[in-house]
């Protein structure tokens, strides 16, 4: 038995769940609509009401794995018959050089499919998701869809310049109008000698089958037509009038699945998966997708199956692997391979979910028995909407497995009308797993080397676990970069060195100041976890629903890791998180921005720092991605930092302006994955280089990173509903910066005869790095200053350093650095002390 007819047995086979009775006789007896053609037809169609003006049935496949779920070898079975009959169509010469385009969002999956069949022709399917960097190639509309705009966004736009043969898929051939006008519009801007359409079913009207041979000689090229069945659709007159007025009796009267009913019993549980997708390898055809990147996802799909089989519960029976709208053939090709993995000890099914609005009737002669209703969770570029899934509440599915890309996996997704939460109703068990959304890399990126090394991750660098943060940074562990402190000062200060050549020998800190460190995160952690998620979501609601959070290593770095967390813990976000180096007048590592450029949309990257002082790092990386702009042509990064603390009103984005503290700010590498601050110097950093830093294994018996994130992680489920409110309450207020601590400071500077404000650290983070790295000259604490500075006032006795309260400061504290400094001159009274 051929491929193809073994296909379409299968297919007639699984076609409904109620054998004899044909899915499209409910439409057919009220409407007198019916089908003619061949004898497959009934098995691989059934019918529908459409809720839309311009038409009203709806043909709904069996094999196409859109509304009815299917077997996923009869789904991909089909496309790839297909291909394989163009193949033979074209002869293997022409066949090399075919290029195949699909149509959104119905037919994405199909063409991938044909294009496997086909042998290594290059794919690309239309899509009605503009992406802001990449250039149009090409449009179309569709006159009798609900959404009419295609785009055809090819991140290589010689894709569909070549002159070999087009190939176009869609999963009916009615009309032939989307072929004519893709054909039409192509044609005019790369024409070609050779087109062939393909479809699972043909069903022009006799009227319009001659005007594809009209359309041809009109253009002068060949055009061909391959389909698995033909037949016409019979319409009675007055069919659409009759239809709508069908639609809105039923839905008048129908009560639909959208939650659980009064006696169901609970919700089913949410669960992640993850994939690991191969790097590099797009989602699917909206960008294009080729020879080699079929042969690395071929690879991927039995260990990525194999994750998916091993998160499946014990016992499970029947199984959905749910896509999303446009993205068919990733999951398509899961449900394949899971299909494969499991045996026939699982039934496993396929179908996505839609745009496409259709009445709903339980009746097994109804081919959309069920809707569930949820709202839109991609942002589309055409506003909020309904979106459906069809026929699987009350599918007998044990489990689903949805899978959406990461462009959807927004807190849209995760809200309570969502629709993990409407499967949830309906289903015992179910699944997400993201596909991450290919991002076209920059057209206009100036020569550079083309492999920048992937991310250090723990535990090969730093104690954080490898998923909390990837660091783009080169590891300089084995290179001696300490000097003491005075000696590092007396460098800076006469211009000998800058601060970021060496660094700091680690504090080791005593056990009385282990016992406030500790002290400290028990008093604040509830605090830290109300400022880590009223920051965060402020970041999901204004920045981007999903960002990626970019550390300013390395005191941004907890931070990151914690927000990363707070996504996780309340919208089941996994989000990419990194930590780069920023150097005070010496700025971003441009070679980390190419990197994140490389691998991301730079509008979803969002800077994360811990606090703001007066703001010299706000302002130094705004310079530096403005330079970077000029230098690389890459745009879209936002200089806005966001921050746990902003005491110096610098930024917009932040969980509060208090001047508290936060306990992280009171020890080095040791609450920081063991990593020492960044260190950018000449003889070590090449202009291909990532800045570096050292990862201090040696200190591992002190580390107190995990101890620091766990204890405010274990705090978010208490401080949820008033970070939900402080979060609400922010995101309306005025929020604009006022650079209050920058006048502060340069006042300060002033006053104390500093005369320079690099000198002059404000805030409780800021004040305790002076204490620790640098050689400080007096600490100003705010009048009444309690608990906050315990750890201030004891690292200022042991360096010998005055505290002086003064009673209308801004912040809770400042840290001063010697002004005029000699070695020697550690304390205010000249004498050096050893901690």
């Amino acid at each position: 038995m051929t491929e193809r007819a073994h296909a379409e047995g299968h297919a007639e086979k699984h076609a409904g769940e109620h054998a004899g009775v044909w899915s499209g006789s409910w439409v057919a007896e009220r409407l007198g609509v019916g089908l003619a053609g061949d004898e497959a037809l009934t098995g691989m169609l059934g019918l529908a009401l459409r809720r839309n003006p311009k038409r009203a049935h709806l043909l709904v496949s069996n094999v196409l794995g859109k509304h009815v779920p299917q077997s996923p070898s009869v789904v991909y079975g089909h496309g790839v018959a297909l291909g394989r009959r163009v193949r033979e169509l074209l002869g293997a010469e022409e066949a090399e050089r075919a290029v195949v385009l699909g149509y959104a969002e119905t037919a994405t999956g199909l063409g991938h499919s044909v294009a496997d069949g086909l042998g290594p022709a290059p794919y690309l399917h239309s899509t009605r998701r503009p992406v802001a960097q990449v250039a149009r190639a090409g449009g179309f509309e569709e006159s009798h869809s609900h959404a009419t705009s295609h785009l055809l966004l090819p991140e290589d736009p010689a894709l569909l310049a070549g002159d070999g043969p087009l190939v176009l898929v869609d999963d009916e051939f009615s009309t032939g109008n989307t072929v004519l006008n893709t054909v039409r519009a192509l044609h005019e801007r790369y024409p070609r000698k050779r087109y062939v359409v393909v479809a699972l079913v043909d069903m022009r009207s006799p009227a319009d089958a001659g005007r594809l041979d009209d359309f041809a000689r009109e253009i002068g090229a060949r055009v061909d037509l391959v389909t698995t069945a033909s037949g016409t659709v019979r319409l009675p007159p007055g069919v659409l009038e009759k239809g709508q007025e069908l639609v809105a009796r039923h839905e008048a009267t129908a009560t639909e699945p959208t939650g659980p009913a009064p006696d169901a019993p609970p919700a089913g549980s949410v669960e992640r998966v993850r994939l690991r997708w191969p790097h590099d390898v797009p989602d699917g055809g909206r960008h294009g997708f080729t020879a080699a990147h079929r042969a690395r996802l071929e690879a991927a799909l039995p260990a990525m199956a194999a994750r998916i089989a091993d998160a499946l519960p014990a016992g499970a029976r029947r199984v959905l692997v749910l896509g999303f709208e446009e993205l068919m053939y990733a999951p398509l090709r899961l449900a394949h391979t899971l299909e494969q993995t499991v045996g026939g000890d699982v039934d496993v099914r396929y179908s996505t979910t839609t745009r496409s609005p259709v009445l709903a009737v339980d009746d097994p002669g109804y081919a959309i028995r069920t809707r569930l209703v949820f709202p839109a969770h991609d942002d589309p570029a055409d506003g909020p909407g309904e979106r459906y899934a069809y026929n699987v509440a009350g599918g007998g599915f044990d489990t689903v497995v949805a899978v959406v890309d990461s462009a959807a996996d927004t807190p849209a997704l995760h809200a309570p009308d969502g629709l993990p939460a409407r499967l949830a109703a309906h289903v015992p068990h179910v699944l997400l797993a993201v596909v991450p959304s290919y991002v076209p890399r920059p057209p206009h990126a100036p020569e550079r080397p083309s492999m920048l090394p992937e991310p250090l991750r723990g535990p090969d660098f730093s104690s954080y676990a490898p998923d909390e943060v990837g660091w783009l940074l080169q590891d300089l562990s084995d290179v001696t970069l300490e000097a003491p402190t005075e000696e590092r000062e007396e460098a800076i200060q006469s211009g000998g060195a800058h601060y970021a050549e060496s660094l700091p020998v680690e504090y080791q800190p005593s056990e009385q100041y282990q016992d406030l460190f500790h002290a400290a995160l028990e008093t604040s952690a509830a605090r830290l976890a109300r400022a880590v998620g009223a920051v965060t979501e402020i970041v999901l609601a204004e920045r981007s629903p999903r960002p990626v959070l970019v550390s300013l290593a390395r005191a941004g770095t907890p931070v990151g890791v914690l927000m990363r967390r707070w996504a996780q813990f309340r919208h089941g976000l996994d989000l990419p998180h990194y930590a780069v180096s920023i150097v005070r007048g010496r700025g971003i590592d441009a070679n980390a921005l190419r990197w994140l450029a490389d691998h991301h949309d730079p509008a979803d990257v969002v800077f994360v720092d811990g606090w703001t002082g007066k703001g010299a790092i706000t302002r130094e990386l705004a310079a530096a991605l403005r330079e970077f702009e000029a230098t690389d042509g890459i745009t879209g990064f936002d200089p806005e930092i966001a921050v746990l603390a902003d005491p110096g009103s610098c930024v917009r984005t932040y969980g509060t302006r208090d001047d508290f503290l936060i306990p992280s700010a009171c020890l080095n590498s040791t609450v920081s994955g063991l990593i020492s601050r960044t260190v950018l110097r000449a003889d070590l950093v090449g202009p291909h280089d990532f800045h570096g830093a050292k990862f201090y294994r040696e200190l591992a018996g002190a580390d107190l990173s995990p101890d620091f994130l766990d204890a405010v992680a274990a705090r978010f489920p208490d401080v949820t509903d008033t970070v939900d409110t402080q979060a609400k309450d922010l995101l309306s207020a005025d929020r604009t910066p006022t650079w209050e601590g920058w006048a502060a400071v340069e006042r300060i500077s002033e006053e104390y005869g500093i005369h320079d404000v690099n000198l002059v650290k404000p805030g409780v983070g800021e004040t305790t790095r002076v204490m620790l790295r640098r050689v400080p000259w007096k600490v100003l604490a705010r009048t009444g200053a309690g608990a906050d500075l315990d750890h201030v006032r004891l690292l200022a006795e042991q360096r010998g350093v005055p505290v002086e309260e003064v009673a209308d400061l801004p912040y809770t504290c400042v840290g001063l650095i010697h002004p005029q400094y000699t070695r020697g001159a550690t304390g205010a009274d000249g004498k050096a002390v050893t901690l």
